[in-house]
């Protein structure tokens, strides 16, 4: 039976790289385009990248129960689609997203089947690599905070993984799609 797997983590986590991994070694992968009430720009197009609405739209999205998460950027709304996801699902392909804890915390409220999984390395070398991007001490602060508040939030999740050594971040994230 194919999962929707919601990775999770702090920036600086590798998390990206690590999806890229995974889509790259594995053909049982797909994800749920993201949807979204903010105005098409210049060249994009419905349904690559995201599937766009109108306000009116959207909040029809909202009061049929189908969004499994919502957030707020920049005064537009974005979201996952319970839809799309049953959709890759029934294709044959556990389900793949990357999202903020409090919003894969939304996607576990919603879809208690899902599998959540946070991903973050060693305070050292989270706190190593903050510093090698961080253009002040302030800025090293805020970030380091802003990781712990998620972690603090990320209770929810059914898995943890340590991405000191992608390598080896990549097999225990393998090994969990394998298990599920």
């Amino acid at each position: 039976m194919k999962k929707l797997f919601v990775i999770s983590g702090p920036s600086g986590a590798g998390i990206g790289e690590l999806i890229t991994a995974l889509f790259q070694r594995r053909g049982d992968l797909g994800t749920a385009i993201p949807v979204t009430a903010r105005k098409m720009k210049a060249g994009e197009e419905n349904g690559v990248g995201f599937f766009f609405y109108d306000l009116e739209g959207w909040e029809a999205l909202k009061a049929s129960g189908d969004l499994l998460e919502t957030t707020e950027f920049a005064g537009n709304d974005y979201g996952t689609s319970r839809a799309q996801v049953e959709k890759v699902l029934a294709e044959g392909k556990h389900v793949l997203l990357n999202l903020s804890v409090d919003r894969a915390a939304q996607v576990k409220r919603n879809m208690p089947r899902a599998v959540c999984v946070y991903v973050e390395p060693s305070p050292q070398v989270l706190r190593e690599r903050y510093a090698a991007i961080s253009r002040s001490g302030v800025e090293l602060s805020v970030r380091l905070e802003t990781a712990e508040r998620q972690r603090a939030l990320s209770d929810f999740c059914d898995y943890r993984v340590c991405s000191d050594d992608p390598e080896t971040a990549l097999k225990a994230l393998e090994e969990i799609l394998d298990r599920e």
